[in-house]
């Protein structure tokens, strides 16, 4: 039996094989999304076009896909305020931010035990989400604030703790059209009094 190549971790990630990971996480995002139990990890690799193999050497065990997609979303997300807010006005950047956040928010709805089973053991890391998501919206606070029309008084934390509110309190009924005025209702506190 040889052992491991020790320099194997430092070795870049051929490009067929980023692309097959990047396929996996996508339609597992997508599946996860979608679904209201547990998702078939032979459906996954199916629909990105892979075998079952090619998905275990990505990720060895449902979880480690789970943390995959979390992640990729979360980066989605926290990293977007620049971009809207380059594209529109802080007030309709901060309302088409929080419908990216509510997305991401619903893509947990599928992987529901696996995700909270991360969160318990501290796989995934809800502060270090929290901290990146109300920088974001900190970003986009202070844009606003700076064109005047959000409250410059206004703290990102308590942003973020009303957001979290709507989406858990929304959970069961699951409504887009619900959530969607509770949002505007956010955005609408936050203009100057």
């Amino acid at each position: 039996m040889s052992s491991p190549d020790p320099s194997a971790a430092d070795r870049p990630i051929r490009s067929d094989a980023r692309r097959n990971r990047e396929k996996l996480v996508a339609v597992a995002q997508a599946a996860f999304a979608t679904a209201d139990g547990t998702v078939a990890l032979e459906a996954i690799a199916r629909e990105a076009g892979v075998g079952i193999g090619t998905l275990y050497r990505h990720f060895p065990t449902r979880e480690a896909l789970v943390e995959a997609v979390y992640a990729a979303e979360l980066d989605e997300v926290a990293t977007s305020a620049p971009a809207l807010l380059e594209k529109l006005p802080p007030q309709a950047a901060l309302r088409a931010w929080l419908d990216r956040y509510a997305a991401f928010f619903q893509t947990k709805r599928g992987m529901g035990d696996v995700f909270r089973a991360g969160v318990a053991s501290g796989r995934i890391a809800t502060p270090a989400t929290r901290k990146r998501i109300t920088g974001a919206i900190g970003e986009i606070l202070t844009a606003g604030a700076v064109a005047g029309v959000f409250r410059a008084d206004t703290d990102p934390e308590d942003v973020t703790l009303m957001v979290l509110g709507i989406f858990l309190s929304t959970v069961e009924d699951r409504d887009p059209a619900r959530i969607g005025r509770l949002l505007d209702l956010v955005v609408d506190a936050l203009r100057p009094k």
